[in-house]
C-alpha cells in the first residue's frame, strides 16, 4: 500500500468516527441560538483557527443567504474571535496568549450564547480558559476534538470526539463536521 493510499484509509477511519447523532446534537444547539438571536462565537488556534474562520464565512454567508432567500429566518449572528489580528496581539501582549479568546468573549458574549472550539489535543490554554469563563457565565459549550481528547472533553457541554490523534486528519474531520452543520441550513432546514 502506497503512503497516500494509507493516508486515505486512515482519513476514511477518522470519518467513520464522526458521531451523526452528535452532529444532530451540535446542528440543533445552533439552530436554537440562531433561532433565539443569539450570538455564536467560535476559535481555534493554527489549522483549527483556519477552520473557525471557514465554518463562520459558510454559515454567516452562505446559510445566511438561503435562511433569509427562503423566509425562514434572520441572518446569523456568527463570529470567529480569530479574525481581529490587532485585537489578538494586543491581549497577547499586555496580558498573555492565554487570553486571546477569553478576552474577546469578556467583551461581546452574554449568558444564552454559544460557544465552539476546536483542538486536536483538547489542552491549549488559551481555549481551556475560554470554555471555563463560557461555563462560568452562563453559555453552552462544544468542542470538537481529537483522540487525546484533553481537558476540553472534560469541561465542554457537548463534545465530539474524532477518533484519531493525528493532526491533519483531525482537522480534516473537523471542517466536514462543520460542512455538515452549515450545508444542514443551506440545503436540509424547511
Amino acid at each position: 500500500m502506497t503512503y497516500f493510499s494509507q493516508y486515505l484509509s486512515q482519513q476514511k477511519a477518522a470519518y467513520d468516527s464522526i458521531s451523526p447523532d452528535q452532529v444532530a446534537q451540535i446542528t440543533e444547539l445552533v439552530k436554537h441560538c440562531w433561532q433565539e438571536d443569539r450570538q455564536l462565537f467560535v476559535f481555534g488556534n493554527g489549522g483549527s483557527a483556519a477552520n473557525a474562520s471557514h465554518f463562520i464565512t459558510d454559515l454567516g454567508k452562505g446559510a445566511s443567504d438561503r435562511v433569509q432567500r427562503d423566509g425562514l429566518g434572520k441572518r446569523f449572528r456568527c463570529l470567529s474571535l480569530n479574525d481581529n489580528t490587532a485585537w489578538i496581539t494586543a491581549l497577547g501582549n499586555d496580558y498573555s496568549y492565554d487570553d486571546v479568546f477569553v478576552g474577546q468573549l469578556q467583551n461581546y458574549a452574554r449568558p444564552g450564547d454559544l460557544v465552539l472550539t476546536m483542538s486536536v489535543s483538547g489542552n491549549s490554554p488559551n481555549l481551556v480558559k475560554a470554555i471555563k469563563w463560557a461555563n462560568d457565565n452562563g453559555l453552552n459549550t462544544i468542542a470538537l476534538v481529537g483522540g487525546k481528547r484533553g481537558q476540553l472533553a472534560d469541561l465542554a457541554n457537548l463534545v465530539l470526539v474524532i477518533d484519531s490523534e493525528h493532526y491533519g486528519r483531525v482537522e480534516d474531520a473537523h471542517m466536514t463536521v462543520c460542512h455538515m452543520i452549515c450545508y444542514y441550513f443551506m440545503e436540509a432546514i424547511k
